[in-house]
Order: structure tokens, then sequence, then C-alpha cells
């Protein structure tokens, strides 16, 4: 008599249901990348020869500030004398 009642739970199916999804594909433009490769090789190459180039000068730079430097001390010696 004092007991609470539970509803009813709904049974569920046995059997999943998967919707089915169907992809369209995707259309294409006509035009391949081909033609483009051409172009992304020549700038992959400039940049590797301007990263050649400026490290070039950039050891040169460093060379001959320490050129500078020894001839500078020797200079200094030589008036000292």
């Amino acid at each position: 008599m004092f007991r609470p009642k539970l509803p009813d739970v709904p049974t569920l199916p046995t059997t999943p249901v998967v919707p089915q999804q169907r992809q369209t594909p995707v259309p294409s433009s006509g035009q391949s990348l081909t033609p483009y490769v051409g172009a992304v090789a020549a700038v992959v190459v400039v940049g590797f020869v301007l990263t050649a180039l400026l490290a070039a000068v950039a050891i040169s730079a460093v060379s001959v500030a320490i050129a500078a430097v020894v001839l500078r001390s020797l200079f200094n010696g030589a008036n000292r004398r």
C-alpha cells in the first residue's frame, strides 16, 4: 500500500537503427595542379639561392670584422712601441 509505483520504462528496440549517409562526390573543376608544380619549384629554388647568398654575406661580414679587429690591434701595438 505504501510502496511507490515506478513508471513503466519503454523497451528499446533490439536492433540498432543506423541511418545511411550518402556522400555525393565533389565535382572537379577540370583543372589539375600540374601547371603549378613548376612555379612552386621555381619559388623553392629562388628561396634556397637567396638564403645561400644571405649566409655568404653574413660570413663575409664576420670575417671582415675579425680582420679589422686584428689589424687595429696590430697598428695600436706598433704605435705604442
